[in-house]
C-alpha cells in the first residue's frame, strides 16, 4: 500500500470516529430518603455526592422509587454555602431531584442512575442581555431575572436606577413581573428581592447606605461566577461589589439565587456571603430599609393597597394593617419569626409571598410591613474581615390564599428539610 493510499484510510478512519457519538458514562447507587418529624411533598432534596473524574461532566440522572415511578434528577456543582472539598481524584457534585412525598418518620429507598447523557426532560434555561440583565425560564416559561446594568454616576437619577443589583421574579404564570423595579412610582429605592444595608460604617465613614444606592454608597455587579440549569433547578451565583462613598469598594458579595421546579407556584431560595475588605465593618439599618426583603409591583401602591394584608405565626392580620419592629417599643410579635407572608393583588389576580428565615441567620431578626407589599426583615451585625456572613433564605409566591398550616410546612421543610444518605 502506498503512503497515498495509507493516508486516505486513516482519514476515512478519524471522520468515522469523530462522526460517532461519544460512549456516556454512568454510575448507580442506592439512596435512603429519611423524613424525618415532618411530612414532605413536593420538596426539593439533595445529597452531595464524591464522584469519579471521568463523572465531572454529568448533569442527568434518573432515580427509581419502589413502585417503579421514575424521578428526574439533576447533577450540579456543589451550591455556595456546601463546603464541601472533593477527594482526590474525585469531584464534588450535588444531585437535586424532587421528592413526591414522604410520611413522617418514613424512609424510602430509591435507585440512582447518573450519566453524562444530556437530560431529555424539559428543564431550566439562562439567557443573558449583555449590560442589562440575566433572565430564567422553565420550558420557555420566564420565571426569574437578574436585573445587573452597570452603575452609572452621571446623575442622581441614574445613580439611583442603577446602583442596586436585584432579582424580579414573574409571576406562577410567566406573564408579569409581580416585584418592583423601578426607577418610578412609590419609594423606587425598593426593588424586588433585594438585599442590603442603610446604615453602614467602617473606618472613619459613618452613614454609608447601600440599600438606596446612590451618593451614600451603592452595589455593582461584578461578574457572573456561575450558573446551573435542568429539569429540578435553575442557579446562578454572581459577584457583587459593595462601594462606599469615595468609590472604595469595602466589601463583595457573593450572592445565590436558586429556583426549583415545583408544583402549585414559584420556590426560590438566596444564599448569600459577604466578605470584608476594609476590616471592621457594623451592618445596621432600620426595618424598612436594610436586610433581605421582597417588594411587589408599584400597581400595588397606586391601586390595591387597601387589599393587603399579612398573615404571620399567631395569625392573620386585617386588610391594610401592619405590624413593624421599632427601637421604642422592640414589639416582639415582630421579632424572629420563622416565616412571615404578604397577600396582595395585582391586575386583579391575588398572590401571597411567603418569607422564610432560617435559625442559622444573624439575630435577632426584626420584621417589618407595609401595605404596599414591601415586606422582610433586617438585623445588626460586626462583620470582621476574615470572617464572613453567610446568610439563607426562601420564598414562595403563588396565586390566591395560603392558610397558616402551608407556611409552616415551608418553614419545616426548610429548616429541617429530608435526609438523603447514599448506601455503601
Amino acid at each position: 500500500m502506498n503512503l497515498f493510499s495509507r493516508g486516505l484510510r486513516v482519514a476515512a478512519l478519524l471522520l468515522w470516529m469523530s462522526a460517532c457519538p461519544a460512549v456516556a458514562v454512568e454510575k448507580q447507587f442506592t439512596l435512603t430518603v429519611k423524613a424525618g418529624t415532618h411530612d414532605h411533598a413536593n420538596v426539593p432534596a439533595v445529597v452531595t455526592l464524591q464522584l469519579p473524574a471521568a463523572l465531572a461532566g454529568a448533569r442527568s440522572a434518573t432515580l427509581t422509587c419502589p413502585a417503579g415511578n421514575k424521578i428526574a434528577g439533576q447533577l450540579t456543582a456543589p451550591e455556595l454555602l456546601n463546603g464541601a472539598v472533593a477527594a482526590e481524584g474525585s469531584v464534588v457534585r450535588e444531585l437535586h431531584f424532587i421528592l413526591p412525598n414522604l410520611k413522617r418518620e418514613a424512609a424510602m429507598s430509591l435507585k440512582a442512575v447518573i450519566s453524562t447523557e444530556p437530560a431529555v426532560e424539559p428543564g431550566f434555561a439562562w439567557k443573558e442581555a449583555p449590560g442589562e440583565y440575566a433572565e430564567l425560564s422553565f420550558d420557555g416559561r420566564p420565571v426569574m431575572r437578574y436585573v445587573s446594568k452597570p452603575f452609572d454616576a452621571t446623575s442622581k437619577e441614574s445613580k439611583e436606577d442603577t446602583g442596586k443589583p436585584f432579582h424580579h421574579l414573574y409571576d406562577p404564570r410567566g406573564r408579569r413581573f409581580v416585584t418592583n423595579g423601578g426607577p418610578d412610582g412609590l419609594y423606587p429605592h425598593h426593588r424586588g428581592l433585594f438585599y442590603g444595608f442603610s446604615k453602614i460604617r467602617y473606618g472613619d465613614l459613618t452613614g454609608v447606605n447601600t440599600w438606596a444606592g446612590a451618593d451614600t454608597g451603592h452595589q455593582e455587579h461584578n461578574a457572573f461566577v456561575a450558573q446551573e440549569a435542568g429539569p429540578v433547578l435553575g442557579r446562578h451565583r454572581v459577584a457583587i461589589d459593595w462601594v462606599g462613598p469615595e468609590s472604595d469598594v469595602f466589601a463583595v458579595e457573593d450572592r445565590e439565587m436558586t429556583a426549583y421546579h415545583v408544583p402549585g407556584g414559584i420556590l426560590v431560595e438566596f444564599a448569600s456571603r459577604l466578605s470584608s475588605k476594609v476590616g471592621a465593618i457594623k451592618l445596621d439599618g432600620d426595618p424598612q430599609h436594610a436586610g433581605f426583603q421582597f417588594r411587589a409591583a408599584n400597581e400595588v401602591a397606586e391601586k390595591t393597597d387597601k387589599q393587603t394584608w399579612y398573615l404571620r405565626p399567631d395569625g392573620k392580620g386585617a386588610a391594610g394593617e401592619t405590624r413593624n419592629w421599632d427601637h421604642k417599643t422592640r414589639d416582639p410579635a415582630c421579632v424572629n419569626l420563622p416565616w412571615h407572608a404578604c397577600s396582595f393583588v395585582l391586575g386583579g389576580q391575588r398572590y401571597t409571598c411567603v418569607y422564610v428565615d432560617k435559625p442559622s441567620n444573624p439575630k435577632e431578626a426584626r420584621f417589618s410591613e407595609r401595605s404596599y407589599a414591601r415586606f422582610g426583615s433586617y438585623f445588626e451585625y460586626e462583620l470582621e474581615e476574615g470572617k464572613d456572613l453567610e446568610l439563607n433564605y426562601r420564598i414562595w409566591l403563588q396565586e390566591g390564599e395560603i392558610a397558616p398550616e402551608t407556611a409552616q410546612t415551608l418553614s419545616d421543610d426548610f429548616v429541617d428539610p429530608v435526609e438523603v444518605v447514599v448506601e455503601p
